[in-house]
């Protein structure tokens, strides 16, 4: 499986990492500040208790790595032949701060930063857009300046605003935000909320190893069956981590929601335009962050659209470069690889 990754195209195609991480030391140091006053909430504590305070290896590196926007960035690009990497301020963001104007301060602040590093290295970087969802109003006018003035590509949230979803209608100032600059929508894991994390807490599969899979695809899901496609059949909502399981999933998610419909067994659950897999052949896109794994890759090729599967790697928490190796190793035509690798990103990030 062994071969050079090289920058630059010289199997057919560069390589476009979707999904990959950076964090402030602003926003770090309020996670632990969180974390000690006992404001944190149990994901928080598990998650950020552990990667910013923890002198084992994985944790001390990667708080290293998602610090540094420069040198060390570009270096481990260029080791593992990623020619683009398209950046946002690492889960859970600024969303779980009970302050709303100094989450506001340190979002924008980091978008900031953002868009400072992509101009030192606009071939290299590109953005997406932090918001405060706490603020719907606010969150939308830094969409707009993201989109206009920072020249990013699309939005970040991270699931839960403290444990609500974005289906609430309060939110929709950001919806119309993304409808009016036309980027596209990327929902990252956090760590469950309070009501549904203790069951998963107690046996250690809280984070990417299950917890932040099932709470954001369940998100997904909220957002599907409210009508979100409905309102706005131009969005584009992006998942990493082979779509959060949904792709294995349409076949009983469509006849369970359609017997739900049927049966008027909940009051939110209204007829739909389309069937869920139908809005996630149009309307869903889906990144293999942290999973190198050839079949589920062709299985979502399959049932969610060759054009709507990207690469990427979800630096720092997952950096192997035989990852990189194993997804060029792909049985696959070579038209089909460089959608992958490189030409979906480039259109749905518009780039």
């Amino acid at each position: 499986m062994t071969h050079e990754l090289n920058t630059g195209g010289d199997r057919g195609y560069l390589r476009i990492a979707t999904e990959e991480a950076f964090a402030t030391q602003e926003q770090i140091d309020v996670f632990l500040r969180m974390v000690r006053d006992g404001t944190a909430d149990k994901g928080m504590v598990s998650l950020w208790g552990f990667y910013a305070t923890s002198p084992s290896e994985r944790a001390t590196q990667i708080m290293d790595r998602l610090l540094d926007l420069g040198e060390q960035r570009l270096r481990h690009m260029d080791e593992t032949g990623i020619d683009r990497a398209v950046l946002a301020l690492t889960s859970p963001g600024v969303q779980p701060m009970l302050d709303v104007a100094e989450a506001k301060h340190i979002a924008a602040n980091a978008n900031d930063r953002l868009a400072d590093a992509r101009a030192a290295h606009p071939d290299r970087f590109i953005g997406m857009t932090a918001v405060a969802p706490q603020d719907p109003d606010w969150s939308a006018a830094e969409i707009r300046r993201g989109a206009a003035e920072l020249g990013f590509k699309g939005v970040q949230i991270n699931s839960h605003t403290q444990g609500e979803y974005l289906d609430d209608p309060k939110y929709d100032p950001i919806f119309r935000a993304l409808a009016d600059t036309g980027q596209p929508l990327y929902i990252h894991p956090a760590t469950p909320p309070d009501s549904m994390i203790d069951p998963m807490l107690e046996a250690g599969l809280d984070g990417a190893i299950f917890g932040f899979g099932v709470e954001t695809g369940m998100h997904l899901l909220r957002l599907i069956t409210i009508g979100i496609f409905d309102r706005y059949p131009d969005l584009q909502i992006m998942v990493g981590h082979m779509g959060e399981a949904l792709p294995y999933w349409l076949y009983r998610l469509d006849f369970m929601h359609q017997a739900g419909v049927r049966a008027n067994r909940y009051a939110r659950m209204k007829p739909l335009n389309k069937t869920i897999a139908g809005y996630m052949r149009s309307n869903v896109l889906v990144t293999n962050s942290g999973m190198a794994w050839e079949p589920a890759i062709k299985f979502a090729q399959q049932v969610v659209g060759e054009d709507r599967v990207m690469y990427a790697m979800d630096y720092p928490y997952q950096y192997v470069a035989d990852e990189v190796r194993a997804m060029d190793n792909m049985d696959m035509a070579p038209e089909l690889k460089k959608k992958f690798f490189q030409t979906n990103a480039e259109r749905w990030f518009g780039l």
